[in-house]
């Protein structure tokens, strides 16, 4: 068996772990995922070219990490309720809380050599400007 096919077959059961585990319990999606996946490795099993298969095989690593990181399963308790299974991989950012004070600074036009322009769209006579900023 070919090294490509081996990480091939490897990326395919490590999809199905990955449905598995993060679609625990969800028989609906359970099955779902197993047909998609099924589906996009037996449309492309015919395929020849190494280049190609090595970027497929780096789509399924790239799904598998995304499924673990970025999908959360939520369970609804009752009415407005919802229980989340948050796991060790799952990605958490820091919550910034809206300071609804803040004084936003409108941005400062920039020509494409990265210098100030007046205006707001960089129109360069003073009466174009003022006809332009009643648009903006």
């Amino acid at each position: 068996m070919s090294q490509l096919r081996r990480e091939a077959l490897r990326a395919f059961k490590k999809l199905h772990r990955t449905r598995q585990f993060v679609f625990q319990g969800d028989e609906l999606t359970l099955n779902a995922g197993r047909k998609e996946i099924n589906e996009q490795f037996r449309k492309n099993q015919n395929e020849r070219n190494e280049d190609e298969i090595r970027k497929m095989i780096k789509l399924a690593n790239d799904v598998d990490k995304e499924l673990r990181t970025s999908v959360i399963q939520a369970v609804q308790e009752k009415e407005g309720v919802y229980t989340l299974r948050i796991t060790e991989e799952t990605t958490r950012l820091d919550n910034v809380v809206f300071n609804p004070d803040a004084i936003i600074e409108r941005p400062t036009s920039r020509n494409r050599k990265g210098n100030p322009t007046s205006g707001c769209c960089g129109g360069q006579n003073a009466s174009t400007t003022e006809s332009i900023n009643n648009k903006c």
